[in-house]
């Protein structure tokens, strides 16, 4: 706040402004002197790490032939999810009990910590351990910085830091396959993981001291300090573990497979009806349909994507480089939809924009497979993508924006760890059954096609039953939707 203007009621005593001051306030933008510091350090975080994800799967492959750790490889990718799961919950909690600023630190100097341990590993095993590492420290940044956003600035701010968080992604996931493509071939894998903590400290510098000002502490200085929730630490140990068991379980088509499946899924009921609202699954108005909305979602479109440039490699003889760039699209559309959300105009017609976003996943995914054919253009697929993205945008950016309308100042961390959960959990849950249904239908047989470069052909069916269904669940979504708006409270 400008030495200028008057003192808010909600301040503090030190000047800043209280929890009720942040979401009261009317004026000022997210890259006013009061919130540019701010701003531009949490959303170079974000880039960072959007930066990681899209080099990190570049380098992996690599990595993991040089460490002779090729039948190990899918467990780089689920040790970082698992990891990243317990530290959502833990982050929430750590949150609303001391402020956000312990946590996001932590995190920040894990997910370094875990780069420099892959980076430097000598064997595969130290290198799941360091994504291990890495996950949790992701788990932790990513709340924090949920709760950063619903304690620091207004209400009629948090769609532009949201759209802000989404437009970070579009040059990462442009860009960062090739510079990633580029250092491996020449300098090394391990420059990919190495180079990446150095950047970390430019965000920390700029960001921490504005943290320290706007968003630190407990939401109510004054009210009693909130408990550890024991029994939630436990619940979100066995939902890493369940997770880990049904991951592995997948891995393979195999009847001994079913035991570690079974298990996984034994662990994961109990843990995930603990850990996200009551009504999450039967869909109840308000909350509990915005943080399942934000699963299906998320889980729906990541599981048809994942299979995208598999497809247009061996069923139309596209060279990986073309078939990544044909979701180039998705990047810029996906800024879009989160920036449209974000318009002044579109906040009384919230829910409507979500539902409309929806719909145009569904047709996206659906319309995918028509490539198939092979007198469909694959530029057919690149602008459906484009469409899908578009509504992708406005629905996770919605959402997040939903969540912090409908949470309590206090409520912010477990809430917005619910969101991260319902997230991460339906990725692995839809991607293990679109998986197990491609390998059913013979989907293995075309994996040799990814080096020959040459179209096969030979299993439209193995995609066409991962795309579908997933269109279906993203239908189911669109109806979701519709449950958005709290009930109205009886009189």
């Amino acid at each position: 706040m400008s030495a200028l203007e008057p003192r808010d009621a909600d301040a503090d005593v030190d000047g800043t402004p209280g929890p009720r001051a942040a979401k009261d306030d009317t004026r000022g933008s997210v890259l006013d002197p009061d919130h540019r510091a701010l701003s531009i350090g949490i959303v170079s975080v974000v880039l960072l790490i959007a930066f990681e994800a899209t080099a990190v799967g570049t380098a992996m492959p690599v990595a993991a032939r040089e460490l002779n750790g090729v039948s190990l490889y899918a467990f780089a990718f689920s040790a970082y999810f698992t990891t990243s799961l317990f530290g959502m919950v833990l982050a929430g909690q750590w949150s609303d009990r001391q402020g956000p600023l312990a946590p996001l630190t932590a995190g920040i100097s894990a997910f370094a910590a875990g780069l420099l341990l892959s980076g430097t590993a000598g064997a595969m095993w130290l290198f799941i351990l360091g994504r291990a590492v890495q996950g949790l420290g992701g788990g932790l940044v990513i709340v924090a910085l949920y709760v950063i956003v619903g304690r620091a600035y207004a209400e009629h701010l948090r769609p532009a830091i949201m759209a802000a968080f989404a437009a970070s992604w579009v040059i990462p996931s442009v860009v960062g396959p090739l510079a990633s493509g580029t250092v491996t071939e020449h300098l090394g894998w391990r420059w990919v993981f190495l180079g990446i903590p150095v950047l970390v400290v430019f965000p920390l510098a700029l960001a921490l001291p504005a943290i320290r000002r706007t968003a630190s502490g407990p939401a109510d200085p004054d009210a009693p300090a909130v408990p550890w929730d024991g029994p939630r630490i436990r619940l979100a140990l066995g939902l890493s573990a369940g997770a880990a068991l049904l991951q592995y379980g997948g891995q393979e088509l195999r009847w001994l497979s079913l035991l570690p499946a079974t298990a996984g899924a034994a662990l994961l009921v109990p843990t995930v009806r603990g850990l996200l609202p009551r009504g999450t699954w039967r869909a109840a108005r308000g909350l509990p349909s915005v943080v399942l909305l934000r699963g299906i979602a998320a889980g729906a479109f990541i599981a048809a994507e994942s299979f995208v440039p598999l497809m247009l490699v061996t069923q139309r003889g596209l060279s990986p480089t073309l078939a990544g760039l044909s979701l180039a699209l998705g990047g810029l559309t996906w800024a879009l939809g989160s920036y449209i959300q974000a318009r002044p105009w579109t906040e009384p017609y919230r829910e409507r924009l979500v539902v409309l976003g929806m719909v145009l996943v569904a047709l996206a995914i659906a319309v995918a497979p028509s490539v198939l054919i092979t007198a469909v253009p694959v530029w057919v697929l690149a602008a459906a993508w484009g469409v899908g993205c578009l509504g992708m945008g406005a629905v996770i950016s919605s959402t997040s924006v939903l969540l912090m309308k409908l949470s309590a100042p206090e409520e912010v961390g477990a809430n917005s760890a619910a969101l991260q959960i319902s997230d991460g959990l339906s990725n692995v849950l839809l991607l293990a059954a679109g998986g197990a249904a491609f390998a059913a239908l013979g989907g293995g047989a075309v994996g040799h096609a990814v080096t020959s470069h040459a179209a096969t052909g030979s299993h439209p069916a193995a995609f066409a039953v991962v795309f579908l269904p997933m269109a279906g669940v993203a239908a189911v979504g669109a109806w979701v939707a519709t449950r958005l708006e709290p009930a109205p409270e009886r009189t």
